[in-house]
């Protein structure tokens, strides 16, 4: 993201492939270092555990990822991002958006509720599919490629979302640099990416470090949910000023604990006062 050496990266621990629990000393498995760049807080596996077809990771049907009624369609699905465009004095009506990491489409359906010309990018076979056959979404809209394999015009959307995608991505600043081409000056890019200040992961490793663990609770890079990075504000600061963009504005969202219920009242507060939630949205603007 900021282009540092690997002089600037320190050892944070390791991961297992597999779920780690209070004990990861006790499992057989693989563990991958993981480490933080201390010019921009960005957190990655060394060495990067890379699949032989992206369908290892992603060719999993969506009905196992999620059940009930995850191909219904929710008319209050990101409403409160079209609320961000509007604040951020972005473009809606008649605008082209592009959502990269479609999934099943619930939000191009949003985007096209809100007014949008909307097109979309998914890898996985079996979420495009399902996009088509149950969402009804139009396959002349739904490109089934990676965005490293996409091509679109120069300049040609006013709005583009990365939604829980960016952290999947084995480069993020050749993707961001490839989407922000797509996009024209002035238009909006949504984010949303696991924080690596995440207050949870800081306590996790705490513990791991009192009992003698050189473990630690971030990332999932060999396992769901196949998390490569946890990104900083300043890993976006720094790659701003690469790619010739601004933060127009960001948010850090609570999300779940996975600690027992009972610390909630007093961590979940804590977390949105000190900006130490789970996930970091942001709006960037291309300049």
């Amino acid at each position: 993201m900021c282009g540092a050496l690997s002089d600037k990266f320190k050892i944070l621990g390791k991961s297992l492939n597999t779920s780690q629990g209070k004990d990861p000393q006790n499992k057989v498995g693989i563990s991958v270092t993981i480490q933080q760049c201390k010019s921009c807080s960005l957190i990655f596996p060394n060495p990067f555990p890379i699949p032989n077809d992206i369908q290892d990771h992603y060719g999993i049907p969506p009905e196992n990822y999620w059940v009930g009624n995850y191909f219904n369609i929710d008319n209050n699905y990101f409403a409160g991002g079209l609320e961000w465009i509007k604040k951020l004095d972005g473009k809606i009506e008649g605008a082209k958006a592009l959502d990269i990491g479609a999934g099943v489409g619930h939000c191009m359906k949003a985007l096209e509720r809100g007014g949008y010309d909307v097109y979309g990018i998914e890898p996985s076979i079996p979420f495009h599919e399902r996009a088509i056959s149950k969402m009804g979404i139009n396959p002349s809209i739904l490109k089934n490629v990676q965005i490293e394999d996409a091509e679109f015009e120069s300049d040609f959307f006013d709005f583009i979302t990365f939604g829980a995608v960016l952290e999947h991505l084995y480069d993020p600043n050749l993707c961001l640099k490839k989407a922000m081409k797509w996009l024209k000056p002035g238009g909006l890019m949504y984010v949303e990416v696991p924080s690596s200040d995440w207050l949870v992961n800081k306590i996790i490793n705490r513990i791991y470090k009192l009992k003698g663990k050189d473990y630690v609770g971030n990332l999932s890079p060999m396992h769901e949910p196949f998390h490569l990075y946890e990104f900083g504000v300043d890993s976006f600061e720094r790659n701003a000023e690469k790619l010739g963009y601004e933060i127009a504005d960001k948010v850090f969202y609570v999300g779940d604990t996975y600690l027992p219920k009972v610390m909630d009242p007093i961590i979940k507060p804590y977390m949105k006062r000190t900006d130490k939630g789970m996930q970091l949205a942001l709006m960037l603007r291309k300049k």
